[in-house]
């Protein structure tokens, strides 16, 4: 008697089952045998490559395995006990009645006879991203995909995240629709792995269209028929309604068709919630002071052929301020410490987040362990952080975290400002730009490129000495580079 089942086992798969004796098969990885062993005796058959189901037998025993399952398996019809009648309950009710000790993974989906389409689904997007909001398609229904080919884009608090194609085919149709909001697993798309599945419809050929026309009926024109003028009487003049008075304390506000509302996306307003809880929960107070950038940028000016040639990046300013800032940082460990609840945390390590401005919003990648870099390290980090946060590749785990901030906004042409805390920092330090101001100089009047830097600090935890003292210390460091070698 034979009886046809759907089993599929992984090739790397260990399969035990206790029932009647030892079931106990062995496949070895990249080999075409399978050998099965009930009480004794020993049943091999060489796996044909196009086996797609599984054949049993009472007497003669034969396991055909599937060239394409990866995976666990899957479901099982019936299954016969050796040695005896043939059983034909269901696997479920035979699987009670085995031993605990045998472990099985099943899964009762199941698949097209076809296995044409394949879905696309929204990935796994961080350990606190729950959700988020479909922002766009990348690609319109018909349009050939790549395997891993981005086809959708998913917007979350944080970054954005692209929906790419497991198999590589033509996209059917699209599931969602652009500003739903999906979470991991959400289907978004249908692909299909052959053309044909979504190839549009030939045009009907000549003979068809005549065909399908409907024969033209000619019409005839309707008699004439002959009706006397109607003469309309003349309407009595009405006067003009007068112009409406509206009061002198009335505003005038423009028209309703020159506004657009547009809502705001799910960066923007994780961004104002932030700034709002930081303005709500810290004492804020900012601190400033004036730096002579005159030996940093002679500094820059001398160096920056040899350091591109031998590290591959341009030296910037951005990497004297981060080191200047983990001297403040050692110098002043409370800035670097954080209140929680009613307790003050140290952090013995300095991870600096850099605040990036991109077209979707504030984004603030973290340079980890910044103490143990050098100048080079420092830049190149910030360049391939930034092209990340700019392109919208960035990750989380490169934003998650950091210990102090620092924000250029002279980069903009800010000349001086008051920046917001990043929580749960305690701390941020904000750049401006660079202008050419009349200075003394041993008695002298000259002209020196100055920067306003600020520091805003939350003052439950931070005193003014420590804030000034700080400052005082990077602005020491950015005049005079050479106090980081000597480290006075």
């Amino acid at each position: 008697m034979k009886i046809q089942t759907n089993l599929f086992v992984n090739p790397h798969l260990k399969l035990t089952l206790a029932m009647f004796g030892v079931f106990q098969r062995r496949v070895v990885s990249g080999s075409s045998s399978a050998s099965v062993k009930i009480i004794g005796k020993s049943w091999r058959r060489t796996c044909p490559v196009a086996s797609t189901t599984a054949t049993c037998f009472t007497s003669e025993g034969e396991v055909l395995l599937h060239p394409r399952i990866i995976g666990n398996v899957r479901s099982i019809c019936h299954v016969a006990q050796p040695g005896g009648p043939v059983n034909l309950r269901p696997l479920r009710e035979v699987m009670t009645s085995l031993q605990p000790s045998v472990s099985m993974q099943m899964q009762t989906r199941m698949f097209s006879s076809s296995g044409d389409l394949v879905d696309a689904v929204v990935p796994f997007m961080g350990e606190s991203i729950s959700d988020g909001t479909l922002a766009t398609f990348l690609k319109k229904p018909g349009d050939r995909v790549e395997i891993d080919e981005p086809i959708a884009q998913v917007e979350t608090d944080k970054v954005t995240i692209d929906v790419a194609s497991p198999e590589a085919g033509i996209i059917q149709e699209f599931v969602a629709k652009e500003g739903d909001t999906v979470e991991p697993g959400t289907k978004v798309a249908i692909i299909s792995k052959s053309a044909e599945g979504a190839s549009p419809p030939p045009p009907p050929s000549k003979k068809e269209e005549a065909v399908s026309q409907p024969p033209k009926v000619e019409e005839k024109p309707a008699p004439k028929v002959e009706t006397a003028p109607i003469i309309a009487k003349p309407k009595p003049s009405a006067s003009p309604p007068p112009p409406s008075r509206t009061s002198p304390s009335e505003p005038q506000l423009p028209p309703k068709e020159r506004e657009r509302r547009v809502p705001m996306t799910r960066l923007r307003k994780r961004v104002a919630t932030r700034l709002k809880d930081s303005q709500n929960t810290f004492a804020l107070l900012t601190t400033f002071n004036e730096v002579d950038m005159t030996n940093l940028m002679k500094l820059r000016s001398e160096y920056k052929d040899a350091f591109l040639e031998k590290h591959g990046v341009k030296l910037g300013l951005m990497s004297g301020f981060v080191k200047a800032a983990v001297s403040g940082l050692q110098n002043q460990p409370i800035i670097n410490a954080v209140i929680d609840g009613d307790d003050i945390i140290y952090r013995d390590y300095i991870d600096i987040s850099i605040a990036v401005g991109t077209p979707k919003g504030l984004v603030v990648p973290v340079i980890r362990n910044a103490e143990k870099m050098n100048f080079a390290e420092i830049e190149k980090e910030i360049n391939s952080l930034a092209k990340k946060a700019t392109s919208g590749t960035i990750s989380i785990d490169e934003m998650a975290g950091g210990s102090f901030t620092i924000s250029n906004g002279g980069v903009y042409g800010s000349l001086l400002s008051t920046p917001i805390i990043n929580p749960p920092q305690s701390a941020i330090l904000g750049m401006h730009s660079i202008v050419s101001k009349p200075m003394v100089v041993g008695g002298n009047i000259v002209a020196r490129p100055m920067m306003y830097i600020a520091l805003t600090y939350d003052h439950r935890l931070i005193d003014g000495r420590e804030a000034v003292f700080f400052l005082r210390r990077i602005k020491d460091v950015v005049e005079d580079p050479r106090r980081l070698l000597l480290d006075i």
